[in-house]
């Protein structure tokens, strides 16, 4: 059923404005969906008026936003009365702290946790300690994933502090952060999502990036266990990778990641059988929305592939990597160096390079949208590339 609807000018101006409206169960145009005709009539009346009368407020909206001072960022930072985290600087010591060539040397200073304005020496030891620690865990950004949201009762905009207007679908909301903001709003809003367990539920098919964020993890913790796991009591199991292990059983491995996260139990007693292991292991980058080798990276890789010249195709190999997300290129670090150890037992396993790239290529990288054909071609590509950052891997990373 389909129908258009015209508002009169002499309402709104002199300009007169024609809708077409859709039904299949609800009343739509565009975006949202009513449950009547009156809804319908009512938010577009509101928009319009609103979008008539405050046009040039609208506009200037977003030019002096209050997200960086009371807004997403402050309610994200770390509480004022926490514990104050030691503060690490170098400063140059007095002449009486000399070194044997009489240069003077560096010394540094921690502002203590217990009191933050009471200085105090760590040893170099210590020191390295903290700043291995600081690395461990990288701050990787993202972009928030908005999605159209209603908003019951009234509501403000998070980045601009302005009132949204509508019946429904008023603004978007970050799935991952929850941060409420004005449609328009949101192509200003920095790349500094921050996602929150209580809206990211799940392990599996969850963005890559977006995980490793919600957990404060440097990687997936499925990635970490399952190459825990895999290493300490499977690396000699013949056709490591290539056999499959039970469907049902393997489903059961990512129902317990996705319930339990790091909490899930995928040891021995569990799981005698390593090749269900292995198997959730890539049953999570085939699951992944967005391939560990992204869809913007892919046509770089498989260029790279092509080229006959061994070193050329490595320096371009190298600099495809550099197209990667953070979060993906250092899970792809991690899985390279985990399969480069799998080759070492291949006597037992019999898994050499070449293996495990056909294992593996279709599972890390898919292609974008395509014929058919095309990504039949692009099969052996793929499988060369994984054997060539399994062989080249202490190089490339």
């Amino acid at each position: 059923m389909e129908m258009a609807l015209t508002v009169f000018g002499d309402r709104f101006g002199t300009q007169t404005r024609n809708f077409r409206l859709y039904y299949d169960g609800k009343h739509f145009v565009g975006e949202k969906r009513f449950e009547s005709i009156h809804d319908l009539v009512t938010d577009g009346l509101i928009t319009l008026y609103i979008e008539t009368k405050a046009a040039e407020y609208i506009a200037k909206m977003t030019i002096n936003p209050i997200y960086e001072h009371i807004g997403y960022t402050t309610l994200n930072r770390e509480p004022t009365n926490k514990k104050c985290l030691p503060v690490l600087r170098d400063i140059q010591a007095g002449h009486d702290s000399a070194g044997e060539d009489g240069i003077p040397e560096k010394r540094t200073e921690q502002v203590s946790p217990e009191n933050c304005q009471t200085p105090s020496l760590l040893t170099s030891l210590v020191r390295r300690a903290t700043l291995k620690e600081n690395e461990r865990i990288p701050k990787y950004e993202k972009v928030h994933n908005f999605k159209v949201h209603t908003f019951r009762g009234p509501h403000w905009c998070e980045y601009c502090a302005n009132f949204m207007w509508g019946l429904i679908a008023q603004g978007v909301k970050c799935a991952d952060c929850g941060l409420n903001v004005h449609k328009q709003c949101s192509k200003m809003v920095p790349h500094d999502c921050k996602p929150d367990l209580k809206h990211v539920k799940k392990v599996y098919s969850c963005d890559l990036t977006t995980l490793v964020k919600a957990h404060n993890t440097k990687r997936p913790m499925v990635v970490d266990m399952c190459i825990r796991e895999i290493e300490a009591r499977g690396l000699k199991s013949e056709g490591l990778y290539r056999i499959s292990g039970f469907s049902d059983l393997i489903e059961d491995v990512k129902l317990a990641f996705d319930r339990d996260g790091e909490r899930a139990d995928i040891s021995v007693n569990i799981y005698e059988d390593i090749n269900i292991i292995t198997g959730a292991l890539k049953l999570y980058f085939r699951d992944l929305p967005i391939p560990l080798i992204t869809y913007d990276a892919y046509p770089k890789f498989i260029e790279a592939a092509k080229i006959p010249d061994p070193d050329e195709r490595l320096e371009a190999l190298h600099e495809a990597l550099k197209l990667l997300p953070p979060a993906h290129c250092e899970t792809l670090r991690y899985l390279m160096a985990h399969l480069k150890r799998v080759t070492l037992h291949e006597k037992d396993n019999l898994m050499n390079a070449e293996n495990l790239g056909i294992v593996y290529g279709p599972t890390l990288m898919r292609a974008p949208e395509q014929d058919a054909m095309a990504a039949l071609n692009d099969i052996r590509y793929q499988r060369l590339l994984v054997e060539m950052l399994i062989q080249n891997e202490d190089i490339l990373f």
